[in-house]
């Protein structure tokens, strides 16, 4: 068979497309891969991706973004191998199905952010920590289409600073925006109407692993009687279960105690500071699929899985 790399692949997605998802990058390459090795039989495809899925699991430190992604995509490819009645019929149709399959993912964005805009109000100041693409496009789309003055709020997003580039693009958008020390954010939420926030990963519980410091705002909000508004895609729903903020896979821990030794922190291990947020802290979900509580995850996730 030919030579293929499939953290290379996903790599290079994401260097290509800085507007993609990790769990859309990982789906990108699997397909690639099936359409480059092109297996002759139906246990031979399901081995070929599951060795590819634990490859790439196994060699990106945060895995559990793109792991929705893989998991999701596996449940795809064999929930058509019961469709088609011969091998050469399904093995015809899977790159091409596999490749619809990631642009509607791809579209998932876009539909989050039309759930999302009506929750935006005239005269609102809304809180957002890090960078979130979905977020974002949510943020642009009540500008332009609404036509409502709101401030935002940006924490700086310390150890990855991804604040400041959330507010740089805010404001080419010409989306009025200020970046406070994470610190500040206590000193502020009297301030403000509601927060929302990104998602790498959303747990069973509905809980969400997201960007360092999203838990402690969670608190805040809860304590303070402000909406805690998670906007995310579906595909990043994710067969996990933490019990606590630090309750996430011992690689990342790993990495946080790796980080901790340095001096100087390196950015690729500061691209890997998330913790988990319970499903207590969050007000709703606003995803491509509506808005959801919390407890509604777990029967999305049944109906991937198990429908």
């Amino acid at each position: 068979m030919t030579e293929f790399d499939i953290t290379q692949t996903y790599l290079k997605f994401l260097e290509e497309d800085k507007d993609m998802t990790m769990p859309i990058a990982a789906i990108e390459s699997l397909v690639s891969m099936l359409s480059i090795k092109q297996p002759s039989t139906s246990s031979e495809l399901i081995s070929l991706i599951q060795s590819n899925i634990d490859k790439l699991k196994s060699s990106i430190p945060n895995n559990i973004s793109l792991s929705a992604g893989c998991d999701l995509f596996m449940r795809f490819v064999l929930r058509n191998t019961n469709i088609y009645s011969d091998w050469e019929s399904f093995s015809q149709n899977l790159v091409e199905n596999g490749q619809l399959f990631v642009l509607r993912a791809k579209e998932s964005r876009e539909k989050s952010a039309e759930f999302g805009v009506s929750f935006i109000k005239d005269d609102d100041t809304v809180l957002v920590h890090s960078y979130s693409r979905v977020v974002y496009n949510l943020l642009v789309k009540a500008k332009k289409e609404k036509l409502i003055r709101f401030k935002v709020l940006v924490t700086e997003s310390r150890p990855t600073g991804s604040g400041y580039y959330m507010a740089e693009k805010l404001r080419q958008a010409d989306i009025p925006v200020d970046v406070i020390v994470d610190n500040a954010v206590g000193y502020v939420i009297h301030k403000v109407d509601k927060i929302l926030v990104g998602a790498e990963g959303v747990a069973e519980s509905g809980g969400i692993i997201n960007h360092i410091g999203s838990y402690q705002i969670g608190c805040l909000a809860k304590v303070n009687n402000k909406p805690f508004y998670v906007v995310t895609e579906s595909h990043k729903f994710v067969r996990l279960f933490p019990l606590a903020p630090d309750d996430l896979p011992n690689k990342m821990n790993h990495l946080i105690a790796k980080a901790n030794e340095q001096e100087e922190t390196t950015n690729d291990l500061k691209s890997h500071f998330v913790d988990f947020t319970p499903s207590s802290y969050i007000t709703a979900l606003i995803t491509d699929l509506g808005v959801l509580t919390p407890s509604a995850v777990s029967e999305e996730l049944i109906k991937i899985w198990y429908d």
